[in-house]
């Protein structure tokens, strides 16, 4: 019997047509169905946020289950960065969440700093204070700070500016709050101005 090129097709063909309907026929492991094991995201929420660690403004997704966040990877519809993370921007869960050294089981980072804290001139310690002594705090500072460095008038002008306060605005604002800044900035005679996200 001599074989042609067409007729060796044809038996390649029927060959892979026979053996693809014995596979499925036979409920191949390949297409076997998922497990009842919980997949990882389960029964979660999803949050978008920001990588807090450099002035790219990474998005990323954040899944939260009964208040606690099991998962963090990038967000695939964030402009910036398309879904991927840099090193740096992967290990964010570890701000919440570690693996512990000796039973390797994930707890809360027990050295996260989740309330304002304090070391006050001369101290070595760090305390702990309220967000509303934080906010006085730092409102007292500021105006003790402009008032004690405020230049009304300067070689016959008028200058209204104080050299001893500077601003670096960050990179996640977006314009609008970035223009708030400015005009408060501003309004404090401030002239050291200048914004995380040029670089």
């Amino acid at each position: 019997m001599q074989l042609t090129r067409r007729g060796f097709f044809k038996s390649v063909g029927a060959a892979f047509a026979a053996t693809a309907a014995f596979e499925v026929a036979a409920a191949s492991p390949a297409l076997a169905v998922e497990t009842s094991k919980e997949w990882k995201l389960v029964n979660t929420e999803e949050h978008t946020s920001i990588c807090c660690y450099c002035a790219g403004g990474c998005g990323s997704l954040c899944s939260v289950r009964d208040g606690e966040l099991v998962n963090l990877e990038g967000d695939p519809d964030h402009p910036i960065n398309k879904g991927g993370l840099c090193p740096k921007g992967a290990s964010m869960f570890q701000l919440r969440n570690i693996v512990d050294p000796e039973t390797r089981e994930v707890i809360k980072n027990p050295e996260r700093v989740t309330k304002p804290m304090v070391r006050r001139p001369g101290g070595k310690d760090w305390e702990p204070i309220t967000w509303e002594d934080a906010i006085k705090e730092i409102a007292r500072k500021v105006k003790d700070t402009r008032d004690a460095t405020f230049i009304e008038n300067e070689g016959g002008m008028t200058v209204n500016w104080t050299p001893g306060i500077a601003s670096l605005g960050g990179s996640q604002e977006n314009s609008e709050e970035e223009y708030l800044i400015l005009k408060m900035m501003r309004s404090l005679g401030v002239v050291a101005i200048d914004n995380q996200a040029r670089v």
